[in-house]
C-alpha cells in the first residue's frame, strides 16, 4: 500500500478519571518544530514580511468563553506602559476587545494587528505584552494569555459520542483549519519547513502546554507512549520527508 505523503500517526489512550478518550497527533509531537517569531517568521498575511514581526497575531485572537476573556482582562489590568505599547488605548473608552462580524468577542486590532502585540520599534522590542509580563514577573505565561495564544500551534478539538464519552483530540493546527481565511495566508508554519529546526521533540518544548490542556498525568501517559513508540518505526513528519526527499 502507497502511504499519503501528508499522512501522520496517532496515538490514544482513556483517561483515568474522565469518561474520555485522548486522540493526539503523534507525527506532529515528534517532530522537532519549533516557534520561529522574530527569527524569520514570514507571519500570515498575504505576503511575507518578516520584517514587520507580526507572527500570528494579525487578525486578533478570540476567546474560547468568559473564563477566558475574565482571565486575560486580569493579566491586561496588571500591565505597565512599560510592558504595553499601546497600554492608553487597551485602557481606553474602546479598552482591548471588540466583537467581529459573527459577534465572538475578540481583541482589537492597532495598527495592523492585536492590540497586545508590542512592535519591532517599542524599546522592549517585539512581542506579545502578556508574554513580556510572564517574563518580567517569571510567571508562566499560560494563565495570562488567550487560550488559542498560549496553545498554538496545538489544537484541541472536542467530541461528545452519543453514548456520552467526549473524545478530546490533539493535533497541529492546519491552513484549513482556519476555514477559509487559511487560505490566504502567507505561510502556516506547521506546513513549512522554515519552523522545523528545533532541537527537540514537540512533546517535550510544550511540555507546559500539553500539561495544560490534558492535566500533568495525561501528558506522562502521553510521553511513555511515545517514547516507547521511538523504538519502532515512526513515521516522519510531512515536512520533514519533503526535506529529505
Amino acid at each position: 500500500m502507497t502511504r499519503s505523503p501528508d499522512a501522520h500517526e496517532w496515538v490514544s489512550f482513556e483517561d483515568p478519571d474522565e469518561y474520555r478518550t485522548w486522540l493526539c497527533d503523534a507525527t506532529f509531537l515528534e517532530s522537532n518544530w519549533t516557534c520561529v517569531f522574530g527569527q524569520g517568521c514570514q507571519g500570515i498575511l498575504s505576503e511575507a514580511a518578516p520584517e514587520l514581526e507580526l507572527g500570528c497575531c494579525s487578525y486578533g485572537a478570540h476567546f474560547v468563553d468568559d473564563d477566558d476573556l475574565a482571565r486575560v482582562e486580569a493579566a491586561a489590568a496588571r500591565l505597565s506602559d512599560d510592558q504595553w505599547q499601546f497600554a492608553k488605548k487597551g485602557r481606553g473608552k474602546k479598552g482591548f476587545t471588540t466583537r467581529n462580524a459573527e459577534g465572538e468577542v475578540v481583541t482589537r486590532l492597532v495598527e495592523d494587528a492585536c492590540i497586545f502585540l508590542n512592535r519591532p520599534n517599542f524599546h522592549r522590542g517585539a512581542g506579545c505584552a502578556l508574554h513580556v509580563l510572564a517574563l518580567d514577573t517569571e510567571e508562566s505565561y499560560i494563565p495570562l494569555k488567550p487560550e488559542v495564544c498560549w496553545q498554538v500551534p496545538l489544537r484541541r478539538e472536542d467530541l461528545t459520542l452519543a453514548n456520552g464519552e467526549i473524545v478530546t483530540r490533539i493535533a497541529q493546527w492546519n491552513r484549513a483549519d482556519w476555514g477559509e481565511g487559511g487560505e490566504e495566508f502567507h505561510w502556516w508554519c506547521t506546513q513549512d519547513e522554515g519552523a522545523f529546526v528545533g532541537a527537540s521533540r514537540v512533546v517535550e518544548t510544550m511540555r507546559d502546554e500539553l500539561s495544560a490542556m490534558m492535566g500533568a498525568h495525561n501528558y506522562g501517559t502521553l510521553l511513555d507512549l511515545l517514547n516507547e513508540r521511538r523504538r519502532g518505526e515512526a513515521l516522519p513528519h510531512p515536512v520533514q520527508i519533503r526535506r529529505r526527499s
